[in-house]
């Protein structure tokens, strides 16, 4: 017997990131996010994870959305969709999302495969709340919530594994719905909260865990990671300074003014880029050597990917792998229960590139390695 597929794709989702604006809920945000040349990621993350599916598509049918909230992605992919709904093609909004999710309520459809951020995981929650199997394709910038896989990949395969009734042992699991307030996201305040759950086909190497706000370790084991990054900065060196308490602490050392929530670049311990988008650092690493300093999301275990979009795989490439400082406590490692870190960057060549093991600054003098995939 056929599978109903549901199919759900938010274009917008994640356009802000790499711009550094931190997410693209609003109209005026969409609008700046554009004007600084912000793309969708989302089509093309929804294709990957349909390409998980193609070998079963005699078995499924696909049900979606019109144009770019699912049709044109099933298409491109060689499914022939029931499409549903009417959109104004350009100017999709979050009531079409939920229209579009009342619809593959009221279908029945055996699992409802969305790409989004917390947002979309948000609307879709309201309307289906724990009524059907949902699974998330990840294109935001935060995602706090564990309702997505680690990569697009891991979508398509997990989705299939689920409708595949050969197969045994993908259960349902409640995951959590998280959702941040942009605009004190935008201000260097993160204030998060729970929503809800939504129920998810569950593999534990392929689902994200909730974000853990609470695990970052005690004030001197970070003081004590600050000061080894800082007393072994090389003068000759731009150093670009990821998000998160772990390398404020950095900064902070430094004497020098940063962002919480962005990005920030240091040259002979002085600052010379606040709240960098793609295109700037792009521009700062002209011509320079270059370090990439970046902390670990608790419980998660992202090191590129989420919350850091500005840090693309572009400017990863040209600075290189060997040049990457990764920052942890002990106690955020522990969090992640031997799980290993992760990459998402949305460029293939790079996430191959960043797998394999990495060393971890964890103290002063401390270090450890770790596992990357992605």
């Amino acid at each position: 017997m056929k599978k109903k597929l549901g199919l759900i794709v938010n274009p917008i989702a994640g356009m802000g990131g790499r711009v550094g604006l931190k997410g693209t809920d609003g109209p005026e945000i969409l609008r700046k996010a554009k004007e600084l040349g912000a793309r969708s990621q989302a089509p093309e993350r929804a294709v990957t994870a349909l390409k998980g599916l193609l070998f079963k598509k005699e078995n499924i049918v696909l049900i979606t959305y019109p144009h770019e909230m699912g049709e044109n992605e099933a298409r491109e992919c060689g499914f022939s969709p029931i499409v549903r709904g009417s959109i104004k093609t350009g100017e999709t909004t979050s009531t079409d999302t939920r229209n579009a999710a009342r619809e593959m309520l009221r279908l029945k459809v055996d699992l409802l495969l969305f790409a989004g951020g917390d947002g979309t995981a948000r609307d879709i929650y309201n309307v289906i709340g724990d009524r059907l199997p949902a699974l998330g394709i990840p294109c935001g910038v935060k995602i706090h919530s564990a309702v997505y896989t680690t990569s697009p990949m891991n979508a398509g395969e997990l989705a299939r594994l689920y409708l595949d009734d050969t197969l045994s042992g993908i259960h349902l699991i409640e995951a959590e719905v998280m959702d941040i307030d942009e605009s004190s996201f935008r201000e260097n305040r993160l204030s998060a909260r729970l929503y809800g759950y939504l129920k998810i086909p569950y593999e534990k190497k392929m689902v994200q865990c909730a974000k853990s706000g609470g695990c970052a370790g005690g004030h001197a084991a970070i003081e004590a990671i600050a000061c080894d990054v800082t007393e072994n900065m090389e003068g000759d060196h731009l150093y670009i300074i990821g998000t998160g308490t772990t390398t404020k602490a950095i900064m902070e050392r430094l004497g020098l003014r940063n962002t919480l929530l962005g990005v920030d670049a240091v040259y002979n311990k002085g600052l010379i880029g606040l709240d960098l988008n793609e295109p700037q650092l792009l521009n700062l690493i002209e011509g320079r050597k270059a370090k990439i300093v970046v902390g670990v999301i608790g419980s998660q275990g992202f090191i590129f990917g989420r919350g850091n979009q500005q840090i693309s795989a572009r400017v990863i490439r040209r600075i290189g792998k060997e040049n990457i400082i990764v920052l942890a406590t002990m106690e955020k490692i522990l969090t992640l229960r031997g799980r290993p870190l992760l990459v998402d960057t949305g460029d293939p060549g790079v996430d191959r590139m960043l797998t394999g093991y990495t060393q971890v600054v964890t103290g002063f003098g401390e270090r450890i390695i770790l596992r990357v995939e992605s």
